[in-house]
This record gives structure tokens, sequence and C-alpha cells, in this order.
């Protein structure tokens, strides 16, 4: 009976330390790796409970790698440095529901220098240009039907802006900001396929191998928006590995949940939405905040960006 108590956690253990999640059911579930790691001292217990050495060994295996996957997450602070900041936010806009007083009050209230908006629809683009552009004047934005399309605003110019379509047809807008004393910054909205149904998981793999890795000998590059997975998946973890970091788990709030908020039932909250940033960028602050009308929250990080030492300011196609 023990072995069948400590199954589930030891083989979430494994799959997550692995990263050896293929099927749509392992795919979703590690998304919800910070619960598997709250809930994983219960086997522990039970297992010393019954007095039987290798089932406390399994028990205690799986405790320690689950937690040392998800603790970091928590423990990090905010860093110190001088330098330009760059004070980004990231929505995803819910079909273009979201409260566009809300959003604009918390594009002034905060000072965004770069917004980037996931689902952007037509009609948002309707509601949110006019207004947007006076307070963020450059853009690079690609407004479609449903959840598809994708915007960048900015406070100081784009240059080489545009957008691509991910696989599965969400579009992502890129641009190089241009910042008084700063290396120049790519920067994308990013919104990869998402995972409602089996026969997404090649999209959403697809989609998330295609986002463009960091170069720490190239352009300093920032990845903004809702990626649809979590730090737990393995393709996030790939690509951190090329050189990004996630700005709320460096200053201890990756942990923090930003869907869903609305509909879904008692669906346990995760953490969707990130802003991704490359190494030589330091990260002052990061708040996760409510929007009404959409079921994610926002992410807002306040960042510190390389002096001007003429980066290259190339954009990924």
């Amino acid at each position: 009976m023990i072995w069948l108590l400590l199954a589930p956690w030891a083989a979430w253990a494994v799959v997550r330390t692995l990263g050896i999640e293929r099927a749509w059911v392992p795919v979703c579930a590690v998304a919800f790796t910070p619960y598997a790691a709250l809930t994983a001292p219960v086997p522990l217990v039970l297992a010393l409970a019954t007095g039987q050495r290798l089932a406390v060994v399994v028990a205690a295996v799986a405790l320690v790698a689950l937690a040392a996957a998800v603790l970091p997450r928590g423990v990090g602070r905010p860093e110190t440095a001088t330098g330009p900041r760059l004070r980004v936010l990231t929505a995803n806009l819910l079909l273009g529901r979201c409260s566009a007083e809300e959003l604009l009050s918390l594009v002034r209230v905060a000072q965004v220098d770069l917004l980037a908006l996931q689902e952007y629809t037509p009609e948002a683009d309707e509601k949110l240009r006019d207004e947007l552009t006076r307070l963020l004047p450059y853009r690079s934005a690609q407004p479609a039907p449903g959840g598809r399309g994708s915007a960048l605003y900015s406070r100081y110019p784009l240059r080489s802006a545009g957008s691509r379509v991910n696989p599965g047809g969400h579009h992502d807008t890129y641009g190089v900001v241009v910042l008084p004393g700063a290396v120049p910054v790519e920067a994308h909205s990013v919104h990869p396929a998402s995972l409602y149904h089996r026969r997404q998981v090649p999209l959403w793999r697809a989609g998330l191998a295609e986002l463009p890795p960091a170069a720490l000998d190239g352009p300093v590059r920032l990845l903004l928006g809702d990626v649809n997975a979590t730090l737990d998946h393995a393709p996030v973890r790939a690509l951190l590995g090329t050189g990004y970091r996630d700005a709320a788990a460096v200053v201890g709030k990756g942990l923090l949940p930003t869907w869903p908020y609305a509909a879904y039932g008692r669906l346990p909250r995760i953490t969707l939405d990130h802003v991704l940033v490359d190494r030589r960028v330091r990260i002052a602050a990061v708040r996760v905040t409510r929007l009404a009308g959409t079921d994610h929250r926002a992410v807002y990080a306040d960042l510190v960006l390389p002096a001007d030492g003429g980066g290259d300011s190339r954009v990924s196609p």
C-alpha cells in the first residue's frame, strides 16, 4: 500500500527532473509541480510511519528533488545596480476583453516604458491604440481575431519592428528598443500555443523551440508574455539554459501565479506569464497585478539595462 501512495510523487520527481514529459497529460501535470512539492512531505511521513527504509529513502529523494526545483523561485531578492532603467509590463487581454481603463491606468501609474500585449484583437486595438500611443508613441502591433494578436508599445523608438506567426497561429511582435544611454534591446511579445487539447502539444513544443535564444555575445533580448508554460517545463528550462533569467524568480516572486483568475472552476493557479531577461540585465523589482476583464495577471518588472557599448541591434526573424 505504501508504494501505491508513494508512486505519484516519485514519478512526478523523475519526470520533472529528467524533463521527459511528452504526452498531453504529463505536460499539463508538470505545470502544477509547486503543488506536488508542497504536498511531498505527506508520503515521507507515511513511509516513516511504516518503518520501511526503502520507502523512506524514495519518499525523501522525491521530496528533495521537488523542493530543489521549486524553492529557489521564492528566495531571491531584488538586485541593486545603476544604469538605464526600463519599466516593462506584459498582459494577456483575454480575447481583448481586458478593461481598457484599468490597463491604461496601470501604464500611467507604473510609468511603463515598454508594454507587451497578447490576445490583442482588432476591437482591443480600436479601444486602446489612440490613448496608448499618447503614452507610448512607438509600436509594433499585429491585431488579430481570437487569441492570435500581439502588440508592443514603447516610450522609446522601436527599430526593426515586425511580427511573425507561431506554430498554432499566434502572432509574436518584436522590435529593438532604443533607450538613451543603454545598449539597444531586442524585445518580443510572445504567446506560444496553449495546451487546451492533446493535439496542441506539438504546436506548443514547436512554438517554444522557435523563441529566440539568449545571445550573450549579441543583442540584449527580452521575452515578455504569456508563455503558456511554467519554469518546470523542459522547453522553458532549455530556453533559460541559453542565458535568460526569469525576472520574478530572481527577486523571489517566481511562485506567484498568473492564471487562471476567471472560469475553469477550482483549477489550481499556476505561473504562465513571464518576463525573461538576458543575464546582462539586472532586475530591481517585479509585481504581479490584477486586471479586470482578463483571466491572467499582468507582470510588471523594473529592469536595469547595460550601459551603451555599441551592442548589436539585429532582430531574429
